[in-house]
């Protein structure tokens, strides 16, 4: 009796032991699982994150690879240029390898728009039409061909005058004996210019719109061959 007693008064503690254990090992189990849950929500919001972040970089790498090439293509230089004029546009192929000197000169003016405003101040029938003079921006007809960047080209003279030649203009040889060329002027041979082979420095030729200049040198013009009404070099470009 005394033995069964026992048994019945140490049953109650063995089933307490046994809930307790069972219960903390159901609460070891959800706090284990609760930092699953939190483990595996952080680890999102982290991928989530570096995912933001490499989409963040991927924008501003393309944003920064479009603008690098906006930017290298706008600063896009070639030995051709247009002339785009009032009565049309003038294409030339320039001549770098026989007048280097003449050719960046000319290349620097163009990206500066030196040349932009300017007019062909000088045009003879059969023979040229003559233009890059700053002082043609302005309505006073009487310093035209009188102006420039403030420098002179040293000459190169190479190449021969044909229908189609640019060359740099310059002044006479009694005040320029090393024949040195204007800084900005220019001309385009549009008929016979032979007699000027060994005189002046030919930098390039036109390779389309020779009809433009044709029609150039044919407008009305002035005592002095200064077009009546402008024809202006609205804007210099490389193509």
């Amino acid at each position: 009796m005394k033995l069964t007693a026992m048994k019945i008064m140490l049953l109650p503690a063995f089933i307490l032991s046994f809930f307790a254990f069972v219960c903390g090992d159901s609460k070891t189990d959800q706090t284990e699982v609760k930092k699953d849950n939190t483990t595996q929500q952080q680890t999102q919001q982290q991928n989530t994150q570096t995912q933001n972040t490499q989409k963040k970089t991927d924008s501003m790498t393309t944003k920064t690879d479009t603008t690098d090439s906006k930017d290298k293509k706008d600063s896009k230089e070639s030995n051709t240029v247009v002339l785009k004029t009032s009565m049309g546009d003038i294409e030339i192929e320039l001549n770098e390898k026989d007048a280097p000197l003449h050719v960046a000169n000319f290349k620097k003016l163009v990206k500066s728009g030196f040349y932009e405003g300017t007019t062909f101040h000088r045009v003879i029938t059969g023979f040229m039409i003559q233009g890059g003079d700053p002082n043609s921006k302005d309505n006073d007809r009487s310093n035209d061909g009188q102006g420039g960047p403030g420098y002179t080209v040293p000459a190169e003279i190479k190449a021969g005058h044909v229908k189609g030649s640019i060359a740099g203009a310059r002044l006479g040889d009694a005040v320029n004996p090393k024949k040195e060329s204007s800084g900005s002027q220019f001309y385009i041979v549009t008929g016979e210019a032979s007699h000027l082979d060994g005189q002046y420095t030919v930098y390039g030729k036109v390779t389309k719109g020779m009809d433009i200049a044709l029609k150039i040198e044919n407008v009305k013009k002035d005592g002095m061959d200064n077009p009546i009404e402008k024809v202006v070099i609205q804007k210099v470009s490389f193509k």
